[in-house]
This record gives structure tokens, sequence and C-alpha cells, in this order.
């Protein structure tokens, strides 16, 4: 059974847009829309970057870049898990399972 989808109104900037969105995914909608709409009202606020379009871009920029540090502390927590178990297993004389 698909999900049912309907059109939410979202308001970035003072802007309003309609969204398809499933039901069941509205609340992340939202919580994207206000976490979007702060960083293009901090990025306004700084005064260096003009135009809508360009606040867009740079709030596109810096939320990526947001993520992909996420993504790298991640990976560097699980290399450093990695590293940690196998040392683990060296002290207790256990075989690696891998």
């Amino acid at each position: 059974m698909a999900a049912s989808s309907t059109t939410l109104e979202v308001k970035i900037l003072d802007k309003e847009y309609l969204v398809a969105c499933p039901e069941e995914e509205q609340d992340a909608l939202l919580r994207a829309a206000r976490h979007l709409d702060r960083k293009m009202r901090e990025i306004r606020a700084s005064g260096k970057v003009f135009g809508l379009e360009r606040i867009a871009v740079m709030a596109a920029l810096n939320i990526t870049h947001e993520l992909l540090e996420q993504d790298s502390m991640s990976d560097a927590t699980s290399a450093l898990l990695r590293a940690m178990d196998h040392k683990l297993n060296d002290a207790l004389g256990e075989p690696e399972n891998g």
C-alpha cells in the first residue's frame, strides 16, 4: 500500500512554499524547513551575503558541510573503536574475527 501524500506549507525567510510530502514525514519536513530558515536568517543577518538565491546556496553549503563533518566524525569514531577492539583482543590473546 502506497503512503498517502499531502501538500504541506512551509515558510522560509517569510516566503511560503507548498511541498508534497508523505503524511509520516511531515514532522521531519517541518523540522528541516525550520532548520533551513534558521540557517538562512543567520546568513542574511551576517550582512555578508545578499540575494535570496545566494543566501540559499550558502545555507545549503553550510548544512552539507555539517553533515559531511558528522559522517567524518562517525568514520573516525568507528576506526577508533576498531583499533581499541584490536588492542583489547591482542591484550586478551584472542584471535581476530576478520
